[in-house]
């Protein structure tokens, strides 16, 4: 995982990130699978709808919050409960770097909608997806939220 990680940070300051608006960014199709799966699992979450993430999750994905991280069991569990319910992710920006064939990065830069706790809170977002290709199919390897201290600039 240490390697993983060493690479994502190598890309992000060795890359020059430009961000395009969604709508008009152009994608390939391996960077396409990357971002509808991506944009489902926002809405499976939204949705806490656990059975598609329990297959999307990699058993060993890691998660990281500004309140802890945990894996995969916890993250299910708190999306089940409702401990914390994504209720809607405006994604404003994203980006798709493939590390090799069965490893790429996505970041999201969100507005998210949450409820955490019983109160609802809207939070800016830069979202780092780690998706890892084992065998035929991608999965989440890892998720972290990094908040954002301004809004996304207006478009």
């Amino acid at each position: 995982m240490k390697p993983l990680f060493t690479c994502l940070f190598l890309i992000i300051l060795g890359s020059q990130l430009t961000f395009a608006q969604n709508a008009a960014q152009s994608f390939t199709k391996e960077e396409q699978e990357i971002v509808t799966l991506s944009r489902d699992k926002w809405q499976w979450m939204a949705d806490r709808n656990v059975d598609p993430l329990n297959d999307l999750f990699h058993e060993k994905s890691m998660f990281v919050h500004m309140g802890g991280s945990w894996g995969k069991t916890r993250e299910i569990d708190v999306i089940k409960s409702g401990g914390i319910w994504y209720k809607k992710a405006d994604v404003h920006e994203v980006i798709v770097n493939f590390v090799d064939k069965n490893t790429a990065i996505l970041l999201n830069r969100i507005t998210l909608v949450a409820e955490v706790g019983g109160n609802e809170v809207t939070t800016h977002f830069m979202v780092t997806e780690v998706y890892v290709k084992p065998e035929d199919n991608w999965k989440l390897g890892s998720l972290t939220f990094s908040r954002l201290s301004a809004p996304p600039p207006q478009q």
